[in-house]
């Protein structure tokens, strides 16, 4: 256990260092990926295995298009760089957390939990990269009318098979990995409603400000404009990354009550 904490540690370093290089994390978010990484790994090879495979991929997806995507969304998401150490707890800190416990107790609830958690944020990140360059104008999710590309709450075909395909890929990846079919089809399950929990709760809760001069809703604090955005509506400290966290734990909590509801 400890040789593999400390191989897991220095892996997880090695990956965070090249990714801060690559400008695909800040430093902050280096850090907190070798903490999530570690963690990973102390449960197991496998874990370690599953989180790199979904953090290349997510990162991979991120730089194609990217000044495409950049262009669509830059006056409406508020952090379009560099992921921070808060992004990637929000992405994967159940995961991280289900690794844990896991390691403590040995039950198949907490490999669906941390499957489903990871399945439900590849869903967002595979939705929200290819619906956003391939998916054209996207629909609130509540009223189903037209929203600027990157509007939380905001669906498109496109967007919402890429979630699907996203979060298959991390359960098709869990079974491959030995993790057993129920836990995988669970994880797909909670993944799938993780995804769309993210937009439900995206477009009903998440904090929207509004740009008076440009007269425009944004989740930025200050525009492109350089005027300061004010509160519109929505819970004022509710962020995209706190959506994340939602649709994360979300997705864990499905996957693990399924798997209880099918042992019982």
């Amino acid at each position: 256990m400890i040789a593999r904490i400390i191989a897991g540690l220095l892996l997880a370093a090695a990956i965070a260092i090249v990714a801060r290089a690559a400008r695909s994390l800040t430093t902050s978010g280096a850090i907190a990926a070798t903490v999530v990484g570690t963690a990973a790994v102390a449960a197991g090879w496998s874990w370690g295995a599953l989180l790199i495979a979904y953090f290349v991929s997510s990162s991979a997806l991120s730089r194609v298009g990217r000044d495409a995507k950049l262009a669509h969304t830059q006056s409406v998401i508020e952090k379009t760089g560099a992921r921070d150490a808060v992004q990637v707890l929000a992405n994967g800190g159940v995961f991280a957390l289900a690794a844990l416990v896991g390691i403590v107790h040995h039950d198949t609830i907490w490999l669906a939990a941390g499957a489903g958690a990871l399945a439900a944020s590849a869903g967002d990140t595979w939705g929200t990269e290819l619906g956003t360059l391939y998916g054209g104008t996207p629909r609130s999710l509540l009223t189903l009318r037209p929203v600027p590309p990157g509007t939380s709450g905001g669906v498109s075909v496109v967007g919402t098979v890429s979630s699907i395909l996203g979060a298959g890929f991390v359960a098709a990846l869990a079974l491959a990995l030995g993790w057993g079919a129920r836990p995988s089809a669970f994880a797909l399950a909670g993944g799938v409603t993780g995804a769309f929990a993210d937009s439900l709760t995206g477009a009903l809760f998440q904090a929207r400000r509004h740009c008076d001069v440009c007269g425009i809703e944004t989740e930025r604090m200050t525009h492109d404009c350089g005027a300061a955005t004010r509160h519109a509506r929505g819970i004022a400290w509710l962020d995209n990354d706190g959506i994340n966290l939602l649709a994360t734990l979300g997705g864990a909590i499905v996957a693990a009550g399924l798997t209880r509801v099918v042992a019982a």
